[in-house]
């Protein structure tokens, strides 16, 4: 692929949220509202941020792209295409989520990268595979981890093994909800690294659910800031957080982080 290819690519729309909103039935028995017109574009080899306070319906918001959930109204497309109209199972390999807290399953951790193979009841890549090399080097961990226990990982090493193991699959779109919740300030910088460089190695469009300010700052392309289900702003991310256009985002910046990172 040349460079103008990647260019083009990388400005054609990928998920597309055309008019979505999500209303459930409250314990009350009353409808209620959880997101009202919701239209955004996330690109190919972008990053794109979602942004809120506890409650504004983020992680329904990124439960929709895959199907955990399904839109009231509205609809939502990849390249084109209704995913209301695509298999769950081949739209969860196209577009892979990353759970906030990761995990592992028994065994090593080239275990738990050959375990999406096994689901499929494909033959498993081998440790010494171009496959477990290429999402070793996109997630940055060291061939010698290999034959560790998952288990026995720290926090920030269990979550590059979660993404590594999404990437196996050759996801089109990763989604993470929260990837830094149980992180210390080292871990989270050490992964907006990581997820730099699997956008720009993969060119994926990545959608990202974060409370986390510092890891807006430094991966996001596209920021969307949620308020009681609504976008109250969208934008170029760096520009955004400078600059808030809106007093609700403003507010929303002058307020200390709703979560603390514990120490891993």
């Amino acid at each position: 692929m040349n460079m103008h290819q990647q260019q083009k690519s990388g400005n054609d729309p990928f998920v597309e949220f055309i008019d979505v909103g999500v209303t459930k039935l409250s314990p009350a028995g009353t409808n209620r509202l959880i997101l009202d017109g919701i239209s955004f574009t996330a690109r190919q080899g972008e990053i794109t941020g979602i942004i809120g306070a506890s409650g504004s319906g983020k992680s329904t918001l990124i439960r929709l792209c895959n199907r955990l959930d399904n839109p009231s109204v509205g609809t939502i497309e990849l390249n084109g295409q209704n995913i209301a109209t695509i298999d769950p199972l081949l739209l969860r390999r196209k577009i892979a989520l990353v759970l906030q807290k990761p995990f592992m399953f028994h065994g090593t951790l080239l275990e738990n990268l050959q375990r999406p193979f096994m689901f499929r009841r494909m033959a498993p890549p081998s440790a010494g595979s171009l496959e477990i090399a290429r999402v070793l080097d996109l997630v940055q961990l060291p061939a010698e981890m290999l034959d560790r226990e998952a288990r026995s990982l720290s926090g920030g090493e269990q979550q590059r093994v979660n993404l590594a193991r999404a990437l196996i699959n050759h996801p089109e779109v990763l989604l993470l909800d929260e990837p830094t919740s149980a992180l210390d300030h080292p871990s989270t910088a050490r992964l907006a690294s990581t997820l730099n460089n699997i956008c720009q190695n993969e060119h994926l469009a990545i959608i990202v659910v974060t409370h986390d300010l510092y890891l807006a700052e430094h991966i996001v392309n596209h920021l969307i800031y949620l308020e009681e289900g609504q976008i109250m702003e969208q934008g170029v991310g760096t520009q955004m957080l400078a600059m808030p256009q809106t007093t609700a985002f403003s507010n929303f910046l002058a307020k200390p982080e709703r979560e603390e990172k514990s120490s891993l």
